[in-house]
């Protein structure tokens, strides 16, 4: 086998794999910078689901906590994780994936009619943080 190119696939393997074990920072919002929107009537209905459950692990600002991932992230965007998935994890709960804080439980006080509500809280702080 041709050493140069078993070196050169070496490097790219050590090079990707440090990329890929340092993902869950990148694309994450700065905390001191995170953008706090004026909200529309509904997602400013979604405010108090929000920190009132949802905050004590994903942060007051969407920025997550040592309790849970943040919410400005790459990794949550809609085209990544869509509505759904937020439907999804409130009602089922959600395996661990992206992150290691464990596998996220159901949120049973959050009522199904509170849904729409969070889910627009949560994407219009998204958006104003360049997470569309």
């Amino acid at each position: 086998m041709n050493k140069p190119i078993v070196l050169s696939a070496l490097a790219a393997a050590a090079v990707g794999g440090y990329l890929w074990l340092s993902q869950d920072s990148a694309g994450t919002a700065d905390a001191a910078e995170v953008i706090m929107p004026q909200l529309s009537v509904l997602a400013a209905e979604g405010e108090p689901v929000f920190q009132g459950t949802c905050a004590a692990c994903h942060g007051a600002d969407l920025n997550g906590t040592n309790e849970g991932p943040p919410l400005l992230h790459a990794f949550y965007k809609p085209g990544h994780h869509g509505d759904f998935s937020i439907v999804n994890a409130v009602q089922n709960g959600s395996r661990q994936h992206h992150w290691q804080f464990g596998d996220m439980p159901a949120q049973a006080n959050i009522a199904d009619e509170q849904l729409a509500s969070l889910i627009s809280y949560i994407r219009e702080i998204q958006r104003a943080n360049g997470f569309q």
